[in-house]
């Protein structure tokens, strides 16, 4: 299954969907292909492996492995040259990652991810814990980025195996991923853990040429792509906050998913992070909440909405509490990761291309219980989030006031779009509700970069959705955000 992503900072990619029309003919005559895998001088590769050996480096074996004890658990990374052997500006067209399985354990078949690597690394001293010499990664096990593409691996030697990674070089070629434009690829093992999930791969330094990891790449050097920068003008992008309570379920104990839905089209946003989704339980009377919204918000607006959610707890696939992204625009990527801590512990993110900006937005909801878990879950939100280009809007109930240290810890590094509305004067709320409050207290918030480029505030609103009797058809109250996108 390939998942498209794309990005423009050293650390993650998200692709500008700016084309460039040629005809037939031309296209054809210009396009050539490179075949990228010569050791040492186009492709490195090493595994990195954690407990006793997370400080070890190990370029003698290119291998995967799922595994709970990180003792027996590894990673493959590859590096290939894609800055000196494919011309700058080139448009690439297709690319495609393959590597050849040299032996495997009894399990027949393996799915194994390929993932971008967000920060540069090199081959004789990275491992688990660190990137280059005394410089860690962010993460251990690696900065990785979204998943790219993934695919069954045999466990028959002699077995080729090809990733479609075309997203990830056609971003790195364009110089979208910072100074370097190296093709940097993590494989991961994406099943369950068993001790006979192992499988190694050929090395780029094999005797036998065929049976090295090769990047295949067809490009059109005549091809280039227009400045990301350029777009016309400033366009508005509305945004939406909103914890839905279970689903749907109201201030007056009745379920009504078509409530929320009425205020959504009145509120007519363009991407929307809802909390509290239900998946297959008794809050949505054993319906699938996310797939429910999508249907009912598309037939009340007539126009397809692009959905993706992460399950609170990390279960990706599981029932229960989700958090998701409603857009009017498509995906040019998609991720999400479970932070270190906390019961409900997820934030999910996608990209989206808007008045020629690439949008990094994402959605969590943090852990209701303990308050150092909260703490933990900013410090990891802020971290994660660093390897997304900017410009990045992070939303969610984050269950904490804006005094508190998770918040403060978001807010060194992010906007908080109702505070800095205030302080304009472009806030506004219920007339008993100057504070803002989105339930007892603030506690959902529309974050925005400090380091973003292009996107002004325009209008903050924490909107009263209360009828005349006084019920709202949520715990939460909603916050609409309004973004000039330049």
């Amino acid at each position: 299954m390939q998942i498209r992503v794309f990005s423009r900072s050293s650390r993650v990619f998200s692709c500008a969907l700016v084309g460039v029309v040629l005809s037939s003919a031309a296209t054809l005559a210009a396009q050539t292909t490179v075949t990228v895998d010569q050791p040492s001088t186009d492709v490195w590769a090493a595994t990195i492996r954690g407990g006793s050996y997370a400080d070890k480096n190990d370029r003698s074996v290119l291998a995967t492995r799922a595994s709970g004890d990180l003792e027996y658990q590894r990673r493959a990374f590859l590096k290939f040259d894609t800055q000196n052997t494919i011309p700058a500006g080139s448009s690439v067209s297709s690319a495609l990652l393959t590597v050849t399985v040299k032996l495997g354990s009894e399990d027949a078949s393996r799915l194994v991810g390929a993932y971008q690597v967000t920060t540069s690394w090199a081959e004789d001293e990275i491992t688990w814990t660190q990137r280059r010499l005394n410089e860690p990664w962010g993460t251990g096990g690696g900065d990785l980025g979204p998943r790219i593409d993934d695919a069954a691996v045999s466990n028959e030697a002699g077995t080729k195996v090809t990733f479609d990674v075309t997203a990830l070089v056609k971003e790195a070629v364009a110089g979208h991923l910072g100074t370097s434009r190296y093709t940097r690829i993590a494989l991961v093992d994406l099943e369950n853990a068993t001790s006979e999930s192992y499988r190694e791969y050929y090395l780029p330094s094999d005797a036998t040429t065929a049976n090295r990891p090769v990047l295949q790449v067809t490009y059109d050097a005549a091809a280039t792509t227009p400045p990301p920068d350029t777009p016309s003008g400033a366009q508005l992008l509305r945004v939406l906050q909103w914890n839905i309570a279970k689903n749907g379920w109201g201030g007056d104990g009745k379920y009504s998913p078509s409530r929320i839905v009425s205020w959504v089209v009145k509120m007519d946003p363009d991407i929307i992070s809802f909390n509290e989704l239900e998946k297959w339980n008794q809050y949505s009377l054993g319906e699938d909440g996310v797939a429910l919204y999508k249907r009912l918000i598309e037939s009340e607006t007539d126009r397809t909405w692009y959905v993706w959610d992460a399950q609170d707890y990390g279960d990706w696939d599981g029932k229960g509490l989700h958090s998701a992204i409603f857009s009017k625009f498509p995906f040019t990527s998609t991720y999400r990761t479970a932070f270190s801590a906390g019961k409900l512990k997820t934030v999910g993110g996608a990209t989206v291309s808007f008045n020629g900006r690439n949008i990094n937005f994402m959605t969590t909801h943090f852990d209701p219980y303990t308050d150092s878990y909260r703490l933990t879950q900013a410090e990891d939100l802020v971290s994660y989030a660093k390897g997304f280009a900017e410009d990045r809007i992070i939303c969610g109930d984050f269950n904490d006031q804006a005094t508190d240290p998770p918040i403060t810890t978001m807010t060194e590094a992010y906007y908080d779009a109702w505070a800095e509305g205030k302080k304009a004067g472009i806030a506004t709320a219920a007339p008993d509700n100057s504070a803002g409050n989105t339930r007892n207290s603030r506690i959902d918030y529309v974050f925005y970069s400090r380091s973003e480029k292009h996107l002004t505030l325009k209008t903050v609103q924490v909107v009263d959705t209360r009828d005349a009797n006084g019920v709202m058809p949520s715990d939460h109250r909603p916050v609409l955000v309004e973004f000039m996108v330049q």
